[in-house]
This record gives C-alpha cells, structure tokens and sequence, in this order.
C-alpha cells in the first residue's frame, strides 16, 4: 500500500492538472484523477508504458474521451435550473491571462491539447507522447508547434 500511497502523492497533481487542461472544469479534472488512480489500481496487468506518468496520463485522457462521449447523448439542462452561484473555484480564478490560457485550450483539438499538455506541462520526450497518443513523432512535433502558435496568438490578441 505504501507503494500506491507514494505513486498518488507524486503524481495526483500532474494528472490532476492535466485533466483541468483537457476539460476545463475543476470537478471534471477531480473526478477524472480520482478515477485514473482507481483505474490504475485495479488493473489487472502490469505497466506496459516507459514511464507512470504517461501511464497515468493516457489513462486520463481516455476517462476524458469517455466523457466526452457520453456527454454527446445527454441534452442541456434549462438556464433556470442551473445554480445562479459561480463556483468557488469560479470566483479564485481571477487572473485574465489564465482565463484567456484555458479558452484557448478548449478551442484546440483534443488531440492537439493532450499533446501540448503532455510536452509544456511535464516536457514528456516526443516519443513517449507519441507513444501515448498512438501518432507518429513527426505529428507530434506538428501539434505541438501549432498548439503553440495558436495559444501565442490568443495571449497577444
């Protein structure tokens, strides 16, 4: 147990932050680590990954898929219903610079946003997010860059 004690202490808050990049939501990217650890618990295989961490990572962005895909089936809820009241989480993220970072996130590809995540949050090697992706190295290298650019656009606009 000290093992897997010590493996979520390191890594809970990368994957963590990973999951509030791919989904911009503080509860999503809760639930989303929460379950990555579960999942990589109870695997019944060994680590077939170089590292943990992009272990973890594509487990996390396979639970944000899955996400993704129900929430494709579900229909919007009427404003009215919704809780007038922003978030606590809401109301701490004052900061313009991060608020403009995270819309321009949502508005990359989703596989343009892993990658990048994967590359500038824990400079993951090319090759290992390749692997993770399931895309060749040259693809990676072209995501990055255009995920890049296109953020640098947003900050400068």
């Amino acid at each position: 147990m000290t093992g897997f004690s010590e493996l979520y202490k390191k890594h809970a808050p990368d994957v963590y932050h990973f999951a509030l990049y791919l989904s911009g939501e503080h509860g999503e990217a809760q639930d989303i680590t929460s379950e990555t650890f579960v999942r990589a618990w109870t695997a019944p295989e060994p680590i077939r990954m170089a590292t943990v961490k992009g272990y973890l990572f594509t487990i996390a962005r396979n639970l944000f898929l899955q996400g993704l895909r129900k929430k494709s089936r579900h229909v919007e809820l009427d404003d009215q219903l919704r809780d007038p009241q922003p978030s606590p989480y809401a109301q701490a993220e004052q900061k313009e610079e991060l608020q403009a970072v995270l819309a321009g996130l949502q508005k990359l590809p989703e596989i343009d946003r892993a990658a990048l995540l994967m590359r500038a949050f824990d400079e993951m090697p090319y090759e290992e997010i390749a692997r993770a992706l399931g895309i060749s190295l040259a693809s990676v290298k072209v995501k990055i860059h255009r995920a890049r650019l296109t953020l640098g656009d947003i900050r400068n606009a």
